[in-house]
């Protein structure tokens, strides 16, 4: 399932030793399963954002191969 524009899941309690429940539609929308890893941004301004840690990767190694094509425009020899 595809997430097509910004989605409200509601509020969430952190727990006693600083859990919280991603809501149930949420986690089956976003694919979210027992054992997968997220990745967390925060600012105290804005607060916190949550990535699936695979996506983190993805967009981590677009980036780097992004890098190398610049990298390599800007050795090459002038013709």
């Amino acid at each position: 399932m595809e997430v097509k524009d910004n989605q409200v899941f509601g509020t969430v309690k952190v727990g006693e030793r600083g859990q919280i429940v991603i809501p149930k539609n949420a986690r089956e929308l976003l694919e979210i399963y027992p054992g997968d890893n997220l990745f967390i941004i925060a600012g105290k301004k804005r607060g916190a954002v949550i990535f699936k840690a695979e996506k983190i990767r993805e967009l981590a190694k677009e980036l780097l191969e992004k890098i190398d094509t610049v990298d390599n425009l800007e050795t090459e020899p002038e013709k």
